[in-house]
């Protein structure tokens, strides 16, 4: 997997080549379980249209006083989460954060924000999961989006495996019930 920053982080020299890149797929990440998911949907994208992700690591607004760039900590630590399952498929990324504004700001305001981010990076299409961080789900963004002009937006749907049931486990349709103490005929 290779990063493609506009210039290295080792030393200030411009990476050639990457202005033939094609429009990179904007992945929302959130910092939640759902973010594989997203990260996956967004890469099968990015695969067939041979373009580079755009990992957006959408940040609490209290993040504001860490280091802002997206090389930081909390956007690593967000992306630690979703690089072992796109990490082998060797897209190139672009790591990107989006700090929640703090305040009074709306969602919609937000996730035109976000959008406006994609669009700073060409992004076509973004995949975010169907409830997002702090109300900036996939149906936020398509409102916004609609409104704005943007980009496509996919939703994926929440990727958590059923629980377990409490109870008893529910016997097969053709087996008679059997109480204890007595015989099966």
């Amino acid at each position: 997997m290779t990063r493609l920053f506009s210039h290295s982080s080792r030393d200030d020299v411009p990476r050639p080549g990457l202005a033939g890149l094609g429009q990179p797929v904007a992945a929302v990440l959130g910092d939640r379980i759902d973010d594989v998911a997203v990260a996956e949907a967004a890469a099968r994208i990015a695969l067939a249209r041979r373009a580079p992700l755009l990992l957006i690591a959408v940040l609490p607004p209290q993040a504001k006083h860490c280091s802002r760039g997206p090389a930081s900590a909390p956007v690593r630590a967000v992306l630690a989460r979703v690089m072992p399952r796109v990490g082998p498929l060797h897209l190139g990324y672009i790591p990107e954060a989006f700090h929640l504004p703090g305040g009074g700001g709306s969602r919609l305001a937000a996730a035109k924000g976000l959008l406006a981010l994609a669009a700073r990076h060409r992004a076509t299409d973004v995949v975010a999961a169907r409830r997002g961080p702090q109300g900036l789900g996939a149906h936020t963004l398509v409102e916004a989006a609609a409104l704005r002009g943007g980009p496509t937006v996919h939703a994926v749907a929440p990727a958590w495996a059923p629980l377990r049931p409490s109870g008893p486990a529910p016997r097969p349709a053709n087996t008679p019930a059997v109480r204890r103490g007595s015989v099966p005929r």
